[in-house]
């Protein structure tokens, strides 16, 4: 069981990582390749906040959250809105990844840093396994994450906005919807959203400068998996993505990890080649 507890708090990172991912995709239709790298930030941001500054839990969450916001706020204005060719946002988002990497290491160095977790480090015992507060944490965040992003996009005018951006883009313009302010305050979202997640991923992961790179594709599959768009999708992806890879590591070695979760992503999109949770609809002409 303690595996199971260790992959599913794996999970729910890569299903954090995933959700940022979604948020930006359907509000501008974008893969923002960036936003592994904000989460990383973000450790980094509430590691400064707490250890160096000591400043209490919630206010260095909202230096987090304030700092990683300004952080894909100018992402956007520079490798966003000036590109008029979609296809060339892939390779500007990944530039802002690799430019965020390099800041980080200069900023806070190679070495990772160890971001204490609020609820201690006391390994508790539950359902015949261990399991630590921070793993707990983790998944709880993750549900809850998906639950309220599902609930606002279906209850708030926002969220239906986006929604219409998503499914017309230019329906959605004609419909009054200024589609550039709304796509800049996702992307400003889910920079506020990598930012809180510091305080729950850093303790787990450390702050390292490899941190964005190692998260960003295993993010991606999360998505593929459940489908882009999906909120529920990135749920059931990341955690079946974290038991995948603990169960592999454990019984058949840390080098078939990487490839068990691959083979997974590849036989669901054989079957399902849009994702689990995203039925792929015919266009009539």
């Amino acid at each position: 069981m303690t595996i199971i507890w260790g992959g599913l708090a794996l999970g729910a990172v890569y299903a954090l990582v995933a959700i940022g991912y979604n948020i930006v995709f359907i509000s501008s239709n974008t893969f923002n390749f960036a936003q592994a790298q904000l989460m990383m930030v973000g450790t980094f941001v509430t590691y400064t906040g707490l250890v160096t500054f000591h400043l209490p839990v919630f206010a260095a969450v909202l230096l987090a959250m304030a700092a990683v916001a300004v952080v894909a706020s100018i992402e956007e204005r520079v490798a966003i809105r000036p590109v008029a060719d979609p296809s060339a946002l892939l390779v500007t988002t990944l530039g802002a990844a690799v430019l965020l990497n390099g800041l980080s290491q200069l900023t806070w160095g190679t070495q990772p840093l160890s971001v204490p977790f609020f609820a201690g480090d006391r390994v508790l015992g539950l359902l015949g396994g261990r399991v630590y507060p921070v793993e707990l944490a983790l998944v709880a965040v993750a549900i809850a994450a998906v639950l309220i992003f599902t609930l606002l996009s279906r209850r708030l005018v926002t969220g239906l906005a986006l929604l219409a951006m998503a499914e017309d883009r230019e329906a959605a313009m004609l419909r009054g919807i200024n589609v550039r302010r709304m796509a800049f305050w996702a992307f400003a979202a889910s920079g506020a959203f990598a930012g809180l997640l510091g305080v729950f991923v850093g303790p787990k992961t450390f702050a390292v400068a490899t941190l964005g790179a190692s998260l960003a594709l295993k993010g991606f599959v999360v998505v593929a998996i459940g489908g882009f768009g999906s909120m529920p999708g990135t749920l059931v992806g990341g955690l079946a993505v974290g038991l995948v890879e603990a169960v592999a590591a454990r019984y058949l070695g840390s080098e078939y990890a990487l490839i068990s979760v691959f083979a997974v992503l590849l036989l669901i999109l054989l079957v399902r080649p849009s994702g689990l949770f995203v039925r792929a609809q015919e266009r009539t002409v």
